[in-house]
C-alpha cells in the first residue's frame, strides 16, 4: 500500500512508521521534516501536498497540537489552538484528501484519552479529542467509494503506553495490580513513553508476579 505518514517526527508518528515501513510504502510529511513539507494550519498547504502526491491507500495522521494551562483564565485565542491545529488540521485532511484517496482506502486520525479521563489544564485537549471523536463517527458513515471507517487511534498494532497523560496525572495511586511486566514481549520499536509489539497484551505477566 502507498500511505501517507503525517507529523512522524513524534513518539507515535515514528512508533507508526516503524511498524508499517517494513510491509508497505511510507511517505513521510512534516511542518519541517519528512518527505513533503506541509502545514497543517493552513489548508492550501494541505491542498498542494495531496496534488503533489496523487493516489494514496491510506493516511495516518499523528500530528496536531492543543493548549495546555488552566481554566481560569484561557482565552479565546490560546483555546483556539487545539480546535485550529490538532482538530481542523486533521479534518482538513480528510475533507480535501479524501478525492485522492483509492477505492476501499482508509483514513486514521489520532485523538488521546483526555475526553475520558481529563486532567488538570487539560480542558483543551479534552474538547479537540471530543471532537475528533464525534467527526470520526459521522464522516465514517458518509465516506463513499468503499473508504474504510475512520478511526481515531492506531488500531493495527498494540502500544504499551508507560507515561501517557491518563496515567501520568491521574488522581489515584497506580497500585502493583495495575502494572505488566514487558521484558517477555517483544517489541518492534520501544522508548521510554511506548512499546511497540505485534503481541496481545494478555502475554503480558504482571510485574507484581516476580
Amino acid at each position: 500500500m502507498r500511505i501517507l505518514a503525517v507529523g512522524t517526527a513524534g513518539d507515535v508518528g515514528k512508533a507508526a512508521v516503524a511498524e508499517l515501513r517494513p510491509r508497505h510504502e511510507i511517505i513521510t510529511a512534516g511542518r519541517s521534516s519528512g518527505d513533503v513539507r506541509v502545514d497543517l494550519l493552513d489548508a492550501s498547504s494541505i491542498s498542494a501536498m495531496f496534488e503533489k502526491l496523487g493516489k494514496l491507500d491510506a493516511v495516518v495522521a499523528c500530528a496536531g497540537h492543543a493548549h495546555y494551562g488552566p481554566l481560569a483564565g484561557m482565552t479565546e485565542t490560546q483555546f483556539m489552538k487545539g480546535l485550529k491545529d490538532k482538530l481542523m488540521g486533521q479534518v482538513n485532511l480528510v475533507l480535501l484528501g479524501t478525492p485522492y484517496v483509492n477505492d476501499r482506502g482508509s483514513f486514521t486520525l489520532t485523538s488521546g484519552v483526555l475526553d475520558r479521563d481529563p486532567i488538570l489544564k487539560g480542558v483543551n485537549g479534552a474538547t479537540v479529542n471530543a471532537a475528533l471523536k464525534g467527526f470520526v463517527t459521522a464522516a465514517a458513515i458518509e465516506l463513499e467509494r468503499g473508504i474504510r471507517k475512520l478511526t481515531d487511534s492506531i488500531s493495527s498494532t498494540y502500544f504499551l503506553v508507560t507515561a501517557d497523560h491518563g496515567f501520568l496525572y491521574r488522581r489515584s495511586v497506580i497500585g502493583e495490580h495495575e502494572k505488566i511486566d514487558v521484558r517477555g514481549l517483544g517489541a518492534i520499536a520501544a522508548a521510554k513513553r511506548y512499546r511497540l509489539t505485534a503481541q496481545p497484551l494478555a502475554q503480558a505477566r504482571p510485574a507484581s508476579a516476580d
